[in-house]
Parts: structure tokens; sequence; C-alpha cells
């Protein structure tokens, strides 16, 4: 189909609440982003998708779009996947924890890879905080490489991972609303497959419709409701933490409905200074880990294989957060 019959088609494919044919969707994203559709068009595309895929086979056409047009990383010499966070929700009310998520991980010595936007739209992105922690955007795709190598954390802006993605997000200013790539960009992963991608969704349709996009896939994922649209266990109740792979699945741990608030309150409307102080005072032992986020580093170490069993790993974890509170 070229694009306007295609465009004719997806708009009678959300009237009757049904998604894409794989295939289809597949024509309509690599068209989208190769530039290949004129303004209007694009426009159209983009309001007719509206902010959530029709279902999982679709999710899976606009995926393989993007993956043959993602520039792939080379996979460190390991045993361990290297974990791969998208970072495009954003944190209003509350600290934004992806930082603290990937430092620890790192610091154990898993390769983490975030990649999302470098503004917040008037929230709190992962992209300022880390720069207050004095960790840098790359700029090439050879010194995601090195800082890879050196530091095990890399923060990769989308552009520099896939430019007609990042263009597809950055029209969130001018049409001043999300669209579908926000939720694609969430599937990204530069290591071929190879990543464990850490993922979320705060709406229960679209958590369902990852569920079943990752199961069809066959693709390695630790999913769990987002907080404010970022992959990060809440420090205030943990949510159900799910690792997907092979086909497969198992709840690592399920949600819990009542928790004790363990994070130091932030202001109403915190800024990323506040937010990297927090950080910091976790990461040098001054404030507690919050469980959640110790659940979902376990999460994390397991299905990285940086543990060989579950029950190893939250005993890895329950080593090192007490090593943290020591110093």
């Amino acid at each position: 189909m070229d694009g306007p019959r295609l465009l004719r088609h997806a708009s009678e494919c959300r009237q009757q609440a049904e998604g894409l044919a794989e295939s289809d969707a597949h024509k309509l994203f690599a068209a989208m982003l190769d530039g290949g559709l004129p303004d209007l068009e694009l426009g159209a595309a983009l309001a007719t998708l509206g902010t959530l895929p029709g279902d999982s086979l679709e999710l899976l056409g606009f995926n393989r779009a993007l993956h043959e047009r993602v520039r792939p990383l080379a996979v460190p010499v390991s045993d361990i996947h290297p974990v791969v966070i998208p970072s495009y929700g954003n944190v209003r009310d509350q600290f934004n924890l992806v930082p603290l998520v990937a430092m620890l991980l790192a610091r154990v010595g898993i390769p983490v890879v975030v990649h999302g936007t470098l503004e917040g739209a008037e929230r709190i992105s992962s992209a300022t905080v880390f720069r207050e922690l004095g960790v840098m955007p790359c700029t090439t795709m050879a010194q995601i490489d090195a800082v890879l190598e050196s530091q095990c954390l890399a923060f990769v802006p989308t552009g520099l991972l896939s430019p007609g993605l990042a263009k597809l997000i950055a029209l969130r200013g001018r049409l001043g609303v999300r669209n579908v790539a926000h939720i694609v960009a969430r599937l990204l992963d530069p290591f071929g497959g190879e990543g464990l991608r850490m993922t979320g969704a705060t709406h229960p349709g679209l958590h369902e419709c990852m569920r079943d996009f990752f199961l069809a896939s066959g693709d390695r994922a630790l999913l769990m409701r987002a907080t404010s649209a970022e992959p990060f266990a809440d420090p205030r109740h943990r949510p159900s933490i799910e690792l997907i792979e092979s086909g497969g699945s198992r709840q690592l741990f399920a949600e819990e409905h009542s928790q004790a608030i363990e994070t130091a309150a932030p202001a109403k409307r915190p800024e990323a200074r506040a937010t990297a102080e927090y950080t910091r005072a976790v990461l040098e032992g001054h404030q507690t880990v919050p469980m959640p986020i110790v659940n979902q580093i376990a999460c994390c170490l397991y299905g990285a294989g940086y543990a060989s069993d579950f029950n190893q790993a939250k005993a890895i974890v329950a080593v090192e957060t007490r090593a943290i509170a020591a110093v």
C-alpha cells in the first residue's frame, strides 16, 4: 500500500477498534521513521494512531521497522546481558529514580544504557538528573562503547541511536501531546535483542499489550507498572515485576498494596538538583535504598544473568545495600 491507502486502512482499523496487521504497521512506521510521509500525511498518521498501539501485532510491526533503523551497539564480552532503560515519561511530582536504578546496577558491574530525551517538557528528565550527578550524555557511538567499558553506564540521546525516532518524539513540542512513537521507543534495544529491556506502563491496556508483545517476540524484558511512565518501582509501594524471556513469563515480585514510605519526602514539584541530591545521598549511604528499588535491582541481576537464580540475586542485593548503608 502507498501512504494514503495505508492511512485510510489505519483509520478504518481504529474505527473498528482493531490494530493494523504486522506487515502494514511495519510499512507505515518505516515511512514515518524515514521521513517518507509529507507533513500533512505524517500529522494525519499520528492523529490516527493516537497515543497507544492497536494491539501487540501492530506493536510488533512498529518495532520491526524501528529495529531495522537503530544504530547497533557492540554487546559487551560477558555472560551478563546489558540492561536497557528507556526514559521518556519524565516525572512531575516525585523524584525520578531512573538514574538511581541505573547507577546501582553499574556499581555491581552490569552494563547499563539509558536512552531518552535531553529535556523533560516541564518534568524531571533522567538526562537532567544525570547531568547534576556528573553523567553527561554521549555524543558519538564510539563514546558509548568506551563509557560502557570504563563506567558501565551510558546515557544516550534518542537521536544518536535513531534519528527518525527522535524526530517523531520531538513533535510533542509542536503538537502538545505524545504520540505512538513514545511507546515504540520503550522497546528499543541497541544490542540487537541481547539486552534486558526494563520497561513498564501506567495504562492497564498498554501494559497487557506490551506483555503480549514480549511474549510473541521472545525478547527479554522486565515489565512492571511504571511510575509517571518511567520504568522504576514506585518507592512508596512496589508494583508487580515480571520477567519475560523466550516466550515465557515469571512473576518475580507481586504487587504490594500497602507499604511504609521510605523515601525522603520531595517538594511538591522537585527539581533535578533536589533529585540528584537525594540520589547521591542514597548512593553514599545517608539515605536508605527504598525496598521496592532493592527488589527491582534483584530482578535486574537475575534477568541480566548476573545471578544464576533469583534467591542468589536477592542475597547479593541485600549485601550490597547493607554495604551502602555502612558507608
